[in-house]
């Protein structure tokens, strides 16, 4: 099971001092988070993809490759890489060379992001959301897999013998999460290619997330990638702990009240009790957490987000903490103890070209059935 944290990148004032940090401090304050998550035993950092205020990640691949120079075990994500709006062909290059500067320390979460206007400003149509979507990623995975490329299709221009450099560290794509919130087409093209679904349900109460969780289950092992179980599922969250529960809501909620995401709507206590923010203690955070699996099954990858609507440095840094010496601990214990042995950890790059190397190179073409031969 892999715990990490993921960002938004957000540039939000402090409501409780009315202080706004600057673009270049938001920045360097992502780093500083990754480079901690990393210390206190974290397992991945995942940064969003953001063209417009007040949200700074513009370049996902430039944050990372900064933070791959910083760290030596860090696995390094996105959270989400816009497949709408960029290029195939770029993406393909620039995770590719992330792949290999950082030693295979990289995967990516693709998805369509929640911004309207980005359409338009990449010069392309938001109504074309889900087909722009299942047209790059099928470029995308040939990109990776093929050595010379003929392509053509509806939204960019043909490919002549084209080969994208550099290729794939060790012959092998960096794994692919396929990131949503409410689509079940995102849920049925991850199944379809067998490859990781992430539900970020901070949003949304349980019973939306099962219900999206558990058609990606069912696609995918009608793809003939494995049994439902099988299936390489991740979840988002958000949390925000002190060692007192009261301490917590109370330090919480004006963070809670203006933030840009869902302040000035349902309360912090309607919020919590109907989305899997949690608010509280340590112990809590626990429960709650080790619940999800009660209505997801088992999964592979947990994120947390911890440093949205204002939050200073010194706090967030504060809740990495906690997260690595009092919760992830025992979720890490509790998630192991739990699953079955026919049901596989989260892939990495060193599991994925193990698989290709017993299997041979065709196991390559499903990063997902390839991790999930590993963990046997």
């Amino acid at each position: 099971m892999q715990f990490g944290i993921f960002t938004v990148g957000d540039v939000t004032v402090d409501p409780t001092n009315g202080r706004e940090p600057s673009e270049h401090e938001r920045i360097k304050a992502m780093v500083t988070i990754a480079r901690k998550a990393e210390e206190v035993g974290l397992d991945v950092f995942a940064t969003g993809e953001h063209h417009n205020p007040p949200f700074v990640p513009s370049s996902p691949t430039t944050m990372l490759g900064w933070i791959a120079a910083r760290t030596e075990r860090l696995l390094l994500s996105t959270a989400t890489t816009l497949i709408t709006t960029n290029d195939p062909v770029k993406i393909a290059e620039d995770y590719a060379m992330l792949q290999h500067l950082a030693d295979g320390r990289v995967d990516l979460m693709l998805g369509r992001g929640n911004t309207g206007p980005v359409y338009p400003w990449f010069g392309q149509d938001i109504r074309n959301g889900i087909p722009l979507t299942i047209e790059n990623y099928e470029l995308l995975r040939r990109l990776w897999r093929e050595d010379v490329v003929d392509w053509s299709g509806r939204f960019r221009t043909p490919l002549q013998s084209f080969t994208s450099t550099p290729r794939p560290l060790d012959g092998v794509p960096p794994f692919v999460w396929h990131g949503s919130i409410r689509s079940p087409e995102i849920a049925e093209q991850a199944a379809y290619y067998g490859d990781g679904f992430f539900a970020n349900h901070i949003f949304w109460p349980k019973e939306h997330t099962q219900r999206m969780v558990g058609l990606y289950r069912e696609r995918f092992a009608h793809y003939g990638h494995g049994s439902p179980d099988q299936a390489i599922v991740g979840l988002g969250g958000q949390v925000f702990m002190r060692r007192n529960s009261q301490d917590a809501v109370r330090e919480f909620r004006p963070y809670f009240d203006n933030a840009p995401v869902y302040g000035h709507g349902p309360s912090l206590e309607e919020f919590t009790t109907q989305t899997p923010l949690t608010v509280g203690s340590p112990q809590q955070v626990i429960d709650r957490t080790l619940g999800f699996r009660d209505y997801v099954g088992d999964y592979q990858r947990q994120l947390f987000l911890v440093d949205h609507a204002g939050l200073p440095l010194k706090t967030v840094l504060e809740q990495l903490d906690i997260l690595g010496e009092e919760v992830v601990p025992v979720l890490r214990k509790e998630f192991d103890s739990l699953r079955p042995a026919h049901v596989p950890e989260a892939p990495t790059h060193a599991s994925l070209v193990a698989a290709r190397a017993v299997a041979g190179p065709a196991a390559g073409s499903t990063a997902a059935g390839a991790g999930t031969e590993a963990g046997r």
